[in-house]
């Protein structure tokens, strides 16, 4: 077996934090001529490094195979504009950013963000390698340049003009699989009293309420906010701030700065999790390896649910076609012996089928239309929205199933 080893740290990894077998890339959706033709299915085997405590992913696919034809468009989720929109309004009036300021998203998708600081006229840059993404941001008039981040991509953007005052990255610090190469990036393109903020999801919440789910190729590291002050300290910055999130099951946003900038002071926020991560065991391994077994188990309980259901004769199906959901059901092995079919609102998606399972992919009035027993809800993440925007199931007794943490139906 070969030896493999922490990209940011270097040290040999041997601890196992999740095995969930093989599994094809997570956003490799089937049209359905290509049903018949094989697959790549990858190990979807999870290590923790015992000297810095990063979970990570070897990267087994290319950054090219798995992003630059992508099938993922943030701006079809209401809350998640919701909660940009709320982001971009404080983080002007916090930092005093204006129209001579200049704001450079990290992985800017198809807008979604960015657009809320060009209505207030403030210049924007974003980076996105998928090119078919990027178009979509193009089209609606956002400043943006295709191409994958890292020192070399940002030393090109500082000769162009382009060092940030405000450099943002929503959940893309995890997708990185040199995340040296990127810091060292942000480094170089932020301004002397620039602002960075970054969100992940955090590998504490995961690990808390078990969302074995959120793992899956294109995240090559799980994240403790001690991990990441240790990989921004190497590239002199410094987190100054922390706030906690609700979004994606329990996020992270850090405020980081050069170290030499004197005006970011430490807040408390920043102490109190430091220490609350340290009382939680997680400069320790025991957390880590017992995380596997509790995966298991919820694969049996799910399972089991989903066994129960057919056999009284119920119809399921799903509800989003996201990237975790796709994790989850080539785990557990769920294909259409279980769910008849999911919807989901990105065009893109319907009319294709999920990759491994080989589940179809509809619009969401194929629901009204089918009026199953049970739903169940994918993107787990966004439940409330979901039961808001499908309340009409209620209509012929239909309920809700959400699998992470634990199976839970909702009526």
């Amino acid at each position: 077996m070969t030896v493999q080893h922490c990209r940011f740290c270097g040290e040999n990894l041997e601890h196992t934090f999740a095995d969930l077998g093989v599994s094809p890339l997570a956003n490799s959706y089937l049209k359905p001529d290509r049903l018949d033709h094989m697959e790549r299915f990858y190990p979807l085997h999870v290590r923790v490094c015992a000297r810095c405590f990063l979970v990570q992913l070897p990267q087994l696919a290319t950054r090219e195979e798995i992003f630059e034809e992508y099938a993922y468009f943030s701006s079809y989720s209401d809350s998640w504009l919701a909660h940009c929109r709320r982001y971009a309004e404080m983080i002007i009036d916090r930092f005093g950013l204006r129209e001579d300021s200049r704001v450079v998203e990290l992985a800017s998708n198809d807008g979604y963000l960015l657009q809320y600081f060009v209505k207030r006229q403030i210049p924007v840059l974003g980076i996105e390698p998928a090119a078919n993404v990027a178009e979509v941001a193009r089209k609606r008039g956002i400043n943006t340049t295709i191409a994958f981040f890292g020192e070399k991509t940002a030393r090109q953007l500082v000769q162009d003009g382009w060092s940030a005052d405000l450099i943002a990255g929503k959940n893309v610090l995890a997708h990185v699989p040199d995340i040296n190469d990127f810091v060292e990036g942000i480094r170089i393109l932020l301004k002397p009293m620039g602002v960075v903020t970054i969100e992940f999801p955090h590998v504490m919440k995961l690990m808390l309420e078990n969302q074995f789910d959120t793992i899956y190729h294109e995240h090559f590291s799980y994240l403790s906010f001690t991990t990441v002050e240790r990989v921004f300290a190497k590239h002199e910055m410094k987190l100054f701030d922390v706030q906690e999130l609700s979004t994606h099951g329990g996020s992270l946003r850090i405020f980081a700065a050069h170290e030499k900038d004197t005006s970011k002071v430490q807040s408390g926020a920043v102490r109190e999790l430091r220490q609350r991560e340290e009382n939680a065991g997680l400069r320790t391994l025991p957390p880590y390896l017992a995380f596997n077994e509790r995966v298991v188990q919820t694969k049996r309980r799910l399972l089991q649910f989903l066994i129960e259901a057919k056999e009284r004769g119920k119809s399921i199906v799903g509800y989003g076609a996201p990237a975790k959901g796709n994790t989850l059901l080539n785990y557990c092995g769920i294909s259409t012996d279980f769910l008849d079919y999911t919807v989901d609102r990105n065009p893109v998606k319907q009319g294709q089928f999920l990759p491994g399972v080989h589940i179809p992919i509809h619009a969401p009035d194929m629901i009204q239309q089918t009026r199953p027993d049970y739903l169940l809800i994918l993107p787990w993440n966004l439940r409330e929205e979901v039961m808001q925007q499908m309340s009409g199931i209620r209509e012929w007794g239909g309920e809700f199933v959400v699998p992470i943490p634990e199976v839970k139906v909702y009526p």
